[in-house]
Order: structure tokens, then sequence, then C-alpha cells
């Protein structure tokens, strides 16, 4: 979802960081296939690797492949101080963050870097996501986060065969995003199907765009 809005943005017009901000599992590398490049170091700060028009730093860009990160909660948030703060990310119009799930040191310390930031609450139908996105919309209204919560986005919706589109079959259920929606009185922004692997790679390829 996040390297998707950032997508998007940049087909628009403007200039669009991505800051991959799972330091525990960072997937941003994979999604944009630098899983073997590393940002440059310029005058102490470093450089985000450019794709597609968007400049993207992970964690994941400044480790092997495959090695996990097996730390306590505050070791993450002081390398997500680094990832933000030691980076020359230029002039950008939009810096999208791709956060984890839940509540923690990730969370807060971000609140402290980047206040007055805005988020979307992104799910699947199932109540066991529905769940977890509550918990991380409520976190963005306590008062110390101030973070303003923009809408729902439910990824995920329903599986649509690609010689048969006009079927859909609900997978994870129905109707999570929508309630969830209701629940903060906030807009439904969109919700997306599950895609296949043929679809994947036409979407990659930049022949088709969400």
């Amino acid at each position: 979802m996040a390297a998707g809005l950032a997508r998007s943005l940049t087909d628009l017009g403007a200039r669009v960081a991505i800051l991959d901000a799972d330091v525990h599992g960072p997937s941003q590398p994979t999604i944009w296939n630098l899983q073997n490049q590393r940002p440059l170091v310029v005058d102490e700060k470093m450089r985000p690797i450019e794709c597609g028009g968007v400049s993207v730093l992970s964690l994941g860009m400044l480790i092997d492949p495959g090695q996990p990160l097996v730390w306590r909660g505050p070791m993450a948030g002081n390398a997500l101080k680094q990832l933000v703060s030691d980076t020359d990310w230029g002039m950008v119009d939009y810096l999208v963050v791709d956060m984890p799930p839940g509540t923690g040191d990730v969370q807060l310390t971000l609140s402290q870097l980047l206040p007055d930031s805005y988020a979307v609450l992104v799910t699947t139908p199932h109540p066991l996501s529905v769940a977890d996105a509550r918990k991380a919309g409520t976190m963005c209204q306590m008062e110390s986060m101030r973070i303003k919560l923009l809408g729902v986005v439910e990824n995920m919706s329903w599986f649509a065969p690609a010689h048969r589109p006009d079927e859909r079959y609900y997978v994870f259920g129905q109707g999570g995003g929508e309630a969830l929606a209701q629940e903060y009185k906030l807009p439904l922004l969109a919700q997306l199907p599950l895609m296949g692997h043929e679809e994947r790679e036409l979407a990659n390829s930049g022949n088709a765009h969400s």
C-alpha cells in the first residue's frame, strides 16, 4: 500500500520519498527490487535510492538480505531516528512511511520525529486485521501522538480470477474496512482486490495502475 501510494503520487507529478519504518521486517527493498543496493553516504548523510521516480530508503538496504534484526524496542526506535535524521531527503512534497503493525517504540518515535503527520489505516476484511488496525487508529487519536487520520483502505477485499473478472470470492470475509471506517467516522478510501501472479506482473510493468 505504501509503495503504491508513493508511485501514484509520483505519477501525479509530486516529488516523493518513501521510508520503510518496519525495522524488523523491511519489505520495501523487495517491492522495489533493490535488495542488493546500498545508499550512498555524502557529507555523512545517506542518500535514498531513486527507483521509478521515488526516493526509497530502508534499513533492509543496510543489512544482508535475510539477516534478522533481533532487537529490543528502544534499539528499533534508535535505528529509526538515524534513518530519519541522518538522511539527505532533498526537496520532497511527500514522505510516505511504511509503518509496521503494532503500537510500540517505532510508532512513538516517529510521532516525535515527524509531528503533525497523517495516517491511513490499512486493513483486510478479516476481524483479526480489523482488530490490529483499530488499535493503531486509537493510538493515532491520542493527544500525545498528533497523527491525523485521513481514512481507511481495505486491502485483499476479494479475489477475481483473471479469466472470470466478474466473479468475486471473498477470501477474508466482507465488511471489515467499512465497519472500521464507520467506527472512526472516516471515509472508506478504497477496496483493493487480492491480485494473482499475472495481475501483479502487469501492475509492476507499469501497464496497469490501481
